[in-house]
């Protein structure tokens, strides 16, 4: 039988090692749960097939004055990123490395769009700085913020993340955010 002196070590270790893995650097630490029939696959390829972790595409920590709201259908209504808000003539910078897939102007707005591998991030209305095909990094400038987002006063980043083309799967930026706070709850006694 054991007491609750015997089972406060076992607990700090559990507790010791949750903080452990949370200090660890995210590409070191698979974030999703395998696949079914998966189970086997390496760190590496767990790590490869996860999704990048994002920093904020704007200056500072932005102000959300829109969040995500995704669409019960591929074509149906919904927020399909978050709005982020700034002034008109703030840099924007891509929030994590890829290439530029597109760098121009669509429905009348500046619009640049990335493709990070397994997700693809879309900001707008941005006058560009980068081009289609260009390789960009992390916390590079990659455009600057513009008036003419509908519901904005004065500007702010209408900033997109999907998955996949056909059809595309919408996803809350946010939670893909590598700087997030980790708190532990105490652990009942």
């Amino acid at each position: 039988m054991t007491t609750r002196r015997q089972r406060r070590p076992a607990r700090a270790l559990v507790l010791l090692a949750f903080g452990v893995l949370a200090l660890l650097p995210a590409a070191t630490v698979p974030t999703a749960e395998p696949a079914i029939g998966h189970a086997s696959r390496t760190v590496t390829e767990a790590v490869r097939s996860d999704p990048p972790r994002f920093d904020w595409p704007l200056p500072g920590r932005p102000d959300v004055t829109r969040p995500f709201s995704a669409p019960l259908s591929p074509f149906g209504p919904g927020h399909r990123g978050i709005d982020l808000a700034a002034p008109p003539g703030t840099p924007v910078y891509a929030a994590a490395s890829g290439v530029v897939i597109h760098a121009g102007t669509l429905a009348g707005r500046g619009v640049v769009s990335i493709d990070h591998s397994l997700l693809r991030t879309t900001y707008e209305p941005v006058e560009p700085t980068v081009t289609a095909g260009e390789q960009v990094y992390a916390g590079q400038r990659i455009g600057t913020l513009r008036r003419g987002h509908r519901g904005c006063v004065p500007a702010c980043l209408h900033w997109g993340v999907r998955r996949g083309s056909a059809p595309p799967e919408y996803l809350n930026p946010l939670p893909l955010l590598a700087h997030t706070t980790v708190r532990l709850k105490p652990w009942p006694d």
